[in-house]
């Protein structure tokens, strides 16, 4: 009777140990499922969105050559014509002025980067970073100071262009940018300097420890706009 018990009891730890062992192997089974599922899911989104920039790039690069034959039409079709010249000639200043041309001229690169400092020690840890409206201020000092063309991280800036906080990116022109920030403007190359000036933005962000400078160009490209500027309400007076 004695040895039934102790049998008994041994049969039940081996199948408590046996049941505990199955559910540890059902859910490292599962937890390696779930893994190897979200593993499958990222590459899958991944690959879907490196295809789409490649659609993108490929037609982007369509358009370009399309615009190039329409350029030579358009100019073969206005050589003999003083008319359609002058017309042609409003079309491509017009063109500079809203920011659907790519320029080239002299002017100032400015770069805005977040502190190098340790952000916990901080008492003010947003104080450290680059926001919207630093890129912002910035942009309109260099306005102010005269600059004809102004590109964030190769995002022309345009009359319809907002800069938009998203987190630890600024939204520009429906693009995700994120520091450093560097900020080309062509125009008078000493004009645009005087963004240093004391009391100017750039101080106040050097105050905060923001990471920043600014050097003067003979040379700087800025790439035109790339998106569709439609004006829905602006209408012309004769219209």
């Amino acid at each position: 009777m004695q040895n039934k018990k102790v049998v008994a009891i041994v049969l039940g730890i081996m199948c408590l140990a046996l049941t505990a062992g199955i559910c540890i192997q059902i859910r490292t089974v599962n937890g390696t499922n779930t893994e190897v599922s979200n593993n499958y899911e990222e590459n899958n989104l991944r690959a879907e969105v490196l295809r789409y920039k490649e659609r993108y790039e490929n037609k982007y690069k369509e358009l370009e050559k399309a615009e190039e034959e329409l350029e030579k039409e358009r100019e073969n079709s206005v050589q003999n014509d003083s008319e359609l010249q002058s017309i042609e000639e409003q079309i491509t200043q017009g063109n500079k002025i809203i920011g659907l041309s790519e320029v080239t001229g002299p002017g100032v690169v400015v770069t805005l980067a977040d502190s190098k400092k340790d952000i916990s020690a901080s008492l003010d840890p947003s104080s450290l970073l680059v926001h919207d409206m630093d890129v912002l201020s910035v942009i309109n000092e260099l306005k102010n100071a005269g600059a004809e063309a102004i590109s964030i991280n190769e995002q022309r800036i345009v009359p319809t262009t907002g800069i938009i906080c998203g987190g630890n990116i600024i939204d520009i022109n429906g693009q995700k940018v994120g520091a450093p920030f560097e900020i080309k403007a062509i125009g008078l190359p000493e004009q645009l300097a005087a963004l240093e000036r004391t009391g100017g933005y750039l101080e106040l962000l050097k105050s905060y420890s923001i990471e920043v400078s600014l050097k003067k160009s003979n040379n700087i490209t800025i790439p035109k706009y790339t998106g569709t500027i439609n004006y829905q309400y602006a209408k012309s007076v004769n219209e």
